[in-house]
């Protein structure tokens, strides 16, 4: 990456003789243009004045660039500027037309005004002075329309990321800072030419890039605190002890055998000996709160031969757990990024682009937190004080001290049934661990101008090579626990494991790699002809390997793709563009399909009666539809060919002879095929009153010809024998709303914007053979939630002096059940509860997400608040919680067990009742275990200051600003505390940081 830097920089070199020029600057009508910036070569910067003048000497054989916001820019050479007899003429860009409104889409370029497809786009530009986010998901998240999440475009799922051309790479490896532009591609018509893999949209990041005559600096220094939002609370261990009891009374066994006694609940209660009676909880070795640091540079600029733009970032987060000092527990990241543009000659440019990416997480060998919810509280203390062991009335424990690592007084404690497994031990003596990621990414572009050979004709090649890999390496200290014997409140014995003995080596593991090559080639070509008519035609050749480190088949992609755009007075477009894409994934014959979309576009604001209207500044109608062809949801190879294994050996001859079985899994169907997307978009955008931007669509997608096993088609007995088939469809509908409004008034401005993502799904075609038809999926959502329907607990009275269900109640199938467990609702009313009394009880999916955010700013200070939110959808609390909120048999309880049922709490109870057991009918998915995880939050706030220009003067610099930012600030939700509590890993976290920026 130096060698390239050092190769294409634009190294200033010695010049025969300077020039000095005095030049106006006026529009189409003569009018002078003030405030029209001026770049000479070596950052040489000037504006025009007030009478549309600027003066500025130049080098010879050098060039300006002029640009003005609204107006098309000029690249002038000395013999341009002689030959305007000093007048320049800028020339209006048309609305949405001029250089700030080019939209990069991966493999081409447009003009918003231009684009037919369902787009949106987001321009860091300044938004990141006064937002200033680190992470490019958390950009995407709420403020782009159409975009669930951050890369679930419409709800039909996860899209295909293009990063500065390049399909598939991944977003966390980029820093905000090195972002310029974000493009969500949503309908089949805009993603016709990512082929296959554009199948559930696309969204497309492009990286700065140095500019003519613009040399910059920018420094970003951030830094500053996060502390857990929640953590899980578990009952001490003298409650604990006291609510096990109850269970073991619950399943009538006898305390006396199997419970805690009374003296060990009391002295545990009591704390006055920890050691002997201890009450530990692993999360209470969280810190409150931790640190994080960021520091990015850029450097950027070049002339008009070549131009460089250079990112170099580190990133610091403290780990939660710092229990042992001597591993500086924590992640770093380190990052550099190159973008070289330079000209060959006159009709040959080219870039060429470096990333590498070293980040490094440092840890104890063993995870507390993942620990911790299985961690018992009364089992051991995990410090045994030296002060506590009665060595004089026991010297073989003075020999065994004398040969002992003690830490800060203590041995470290374990049980007898953990051994040297104690967790606490292995994160003070077993050494660390440093989990290792390293990413390396280059590619290259060569445009070709061949306007020689006829005017218009243009052609780019590009060719990415990407590698990913991962590895472990760790000291694997041995080290010594101990189990303590008690005796009037000392350690009388100890009994000890494993051995004390340090690594000498350092071991090294893989984690797997990826590597990826991808390359392809386009043709543009572009015509005006009969004056108002133009055509823009894109041919485009695909190919992309990827392969993955314990994978057999290498991931292969590849289409050839068009595009044709026909547009009349720019107020009329007709798009047509497609793909023949081709998949190893389907038999011969099968493999190559043609993807076709069509859209429509209609500026009806250039119509007469509209033109002039000062409140519709601009209305644009557009309409696409289109079939993509796609192999993407085809998870695996040979899907198409029948399966064969190895069986079991069988004889014959009377056991002289042995043969092996030959099984079969799967059946074979040579006509598979592709899936499809078919869609459908309606929708507008528009700009009112010179403020207020609104976009909308509505959409309707159906993902039909999925593959599956058809359950209709053959009877049981032939189950391994079926084969796949192109059968399953799901439909996707709903419509999105982007609302942006902006208003200045003196020295105060305000910027609102909105956007609401309304998408509902169905199952729209399924081959079933329920028994009943609440059991069907056809026709319902696709995140719908099947269980048992909730009626409350079984009571005393429900259960005959015999404890058997009385007439009438329906019996479960599920085990035993007594008073204070689950009762469920008989859906088929055969009088037994089972799996057949399983229906839809909710979906998962909120089919409604939505995004504010209010941007104030007044003289010199900027408040910037991002607020997100969703509803319509439910969550299980038996996934995703270690056990938390439905601890069962011997798992470690949690507060929620506080409102457990027992006869006095009967009325009030909000779990069911305590056994030592596994209980089958209690713990199962059902209406009881949902919860409604709607939510709005503030994500993000930013206060900003902006320093005076004439101080930046004073001081050297461009630029400079303060910021105070916070993230996951507030939040109103009914299930507040079940939604930000994580269980079993690191905690969700509020962070505050300060920053400062500055240019150069």
């Amino acid at each position: 990456m130096c060698l390239t830097l050092f190769c294409f920089w634009n190294v200033a070199t010695a010049q025969t003789k300077d020039a000095k020029f005095l030049v106006s600057v006026v529009d189409e009508q003569g009018s002078p243009l003030e405030g029209v910036n001026v770049f000479a070569p070596k950052g040489v910067k000037v504006t025009t004045d007030s009478s549309g003048k600027f003066q500025i000497v130049i080098p010879e054989e050098e060039t300006i660039v002029i640009q003005k916001d609204g107006y098309e820019s000029k690249l002038l050479s000395i013999t341009d500027i002689t030959n305007l007899n000093f007048n320049l003429v800028l020339e209006k860009s048309q609305f949405l037309a001029s250089e700030d409104d080019e939209i990069k889409m991966g493999v081409t370029t447009k003009d918003r005004r231009d684009i037919v497809g369902s787009v949106s786009t987001i321009n860091t530009n300044d938004r990141l002075v006064y937002d200033n986010t680190q992470f490019v998901r958390d950009y995407i998240t709420g403020l782009t329309v159409g975009v669930r999440g951050s890369s679930n475009i419409r709800g039909i799922g996860n899209a295909l990321f293009v990063i500065d051309g390049v399909f598939g790479r991944d977003p966390n490896i980029l820093n905000m800072e090195e972002v310029e532009q974000i493009t969500v591609l949503k309908d089949a018509n805009a993603v016709a030419l990512y082929g296959s893999q554009g199948r559930n949209g696309v969204i497309i990041i492009n990286t700065k890039r140095g500019k003519i005559n613009r040399n910059e600096v920018n420094v970003n220094i951030r830094s500053g605190i996060r502390t857990p939002l929640a953590l899980p609370n578990y009952l001490d261990a003298a409650t604990f002890m006291e609510l096990r009891n109850e269970a073991f009374s619950n399943d009538g066994l006898d305390l006396n055998v199997v419970g805690f006694s009374q003296d060990q609940i009391q002295n545990t209660r009591n704390g006055l000996n920890p050691i002997e009676y201890p009450d530990v909880d692993l999360y209470d070795f969280i810190q409150p709160f931790v640190s994080t640091h960021n520091v990015i540079s850029e450097f950027s600029g070049g002339g008009d031969k070549s131009q460089y733009y250079v990112n170099v970032g580190w990133l610091y987060n403290e780990d939660w757990l710092n229990i042992n000092e001597d591993i500086n527990a924590g992640s770093n990241r380190f990052n550099v990024r190159g973008n070289i543009d330079f000209k060959v000659n006159d009709w040959i440019t080219s870039s060429i682009d470096g990333v590498a990416i070293f980040s490094n997480s440092k840890s104890s060998r063993a995870n507390l937190l993942s620990a911790a919810p299985t961690f018992i509280p009364f089992d051991y203390a995990p410090f045994l004080p030296v002060s506590a062991l009665d060595i004089d009335n026991n010297p073989d424990l003075a020999t065994l001290l004398a040969g002992a690592n003690v830490f800060d007084g203590n041995l470290l404690g374990t049980a007898q049934q953990l051994g040297v497994n104690a967790p606490i031990a292995r994160s003070i003596a077993g050494g660390f661990q440093n989990n290792v990621f390293r990413v390396t990414q280059f590619n290259n572009t060569i445009n070709l101008d061949l306007s020689k050979i006829t005017k218009g004709l243009s052609a780019k090649t590009y060719l990415s090579f990407d590698f990913l890999d991962s590895y472990t390496t760790s000291i694997s200290n041995q080290y010594r626990a101990y189990a303590p014997t008690w005796q009037d409140g000392k350690i009388i014995a100890l009994q000890d494991f494993g051995e004390d003995r340090r690594d000498l080596s350092e071991n090294v593991s893989s984690n797997g790699f990826t590597s990826r090559i991808g390359m392809y080639a386009l043709v543009n070509y572009e015509k005006t002809f009969a004056g108002n008519n133009s055509l823009n035609t894109t041919l485009l050749g695909y190919y992309n390997s990827e392969k993955r480190d314990g994978v057999i088949q290498t991931d292969r992609d590849s289409h050839i793709g068009f595009q044709m755009t026909y547009d009349f007075q720019k107020k009329i477009f007709v798009d047509f563009s497609g793909a023949y894409v081709n998949s190893l994934k389907l038999p011969n014959g099968n493999k190559g399909a043609f993807s076709p979309t069509f859209g429509l576009g209609y500026i009806l604001s250039e119509e007469s009666f509209l033109k002039d209207s000062d409140f519709v500044n601009y209305l644009k109608l557009k309409a696409s539809g289109g079939i993509i062809k796609s192999d993407v949801g085809i998870n695996g190879y040979y899907l198409y060919d029948e399966n064969y294994s190895d069986g079991a050996n069988f004889t014959w001859a009377d056991g002289v002879y042995s043969n092996r079985r030959q099984n079969i899994s799967q059946g074979a169907n040579p006509d598979l095929g592709f899936e499809q997307r078919i869609d459908l978009n309606l929708g507008f955008e528009s700009y009112l009153m010179n403020s207020l931007w609104i976009e909308a669509n509505y959409f309707r997608t159906e993902l039909d010809k999925q593959l599956t096993i058809l359950a209709d088609q053959y009877p049981s007995y032939y189950n391994t024998f079926r084969p796949f088939n192109n059968f399953n469809a799901n439909l996707y509908t709903g419509f999105e709303l982007g609302l942006n409004f902006n208003k200045t008034f003196n020295d105060f401005s305000i910027g609102i914007g909105a956007n609401v993502l309304y998408s509902q799904t169905e199952a729209s075609k399924r081959s079933e053979t329920n028994e009943f038809e609440y059991q069907n999926r056809q026709g319902r959502e696709l995140s719908t939630i099947y269980g048992l329907v909730n009626d409350g607990f079984y009571s005393a009275a429900d259960f005959d002096v015999n404890g058997d269900l009385i007439n009438g109640l329906p019996e479960p199938q599920f085990g035993e059940v007594k008073p204070g467990d689950l009762k469920y609702i008989d859906q088929n009313g055969d009088d037994i509860i089972d799996n057949d009394d399983s229906i839809d009880i909710g979906q998962s999916a909120s089919p409604w997400s939505y995004g504010v955010n209010l941007n104030l700013k007044y003289k010199r200070f900027n408040l910037f608040v991002l607020g997100t939110g969703q509803t319509g959808g439910l969550g299980n609390k038996l996934t995703g919680f270690s056990n938390y909120f439905s601890p069962n048999g011997t798992d470690k309880y949690s507060e929620v067990v506080l409102g457990r049922w027992t006869p006095q709490t009967a009325n009030t109870a909000t779990f069911p009742r305590l056994t030592s057991g596994d209980n089958q009918n209690n713990f199962r998915t059902s209406s009881f275990w949902l919860y409604d995880t709607s939510f709005f939050e503030i994500s993000r706030a930013q206060l900003t200051y902006e320093f005076s220009e004439n101080l930046c003067k004073k001081i050297g610099m461009e630029d400079f600003s303060l910021n105070f930012q916070g993230y996951n600030l507030f939040e109103v939700a009914k299930n507040r505390d079940i939604r930000q509590l994580n269980v079993g890993g690191n905690p969700q976290a509020r962070t505050y940081t300060l920053g400062v920026r500055m240019s150069f």
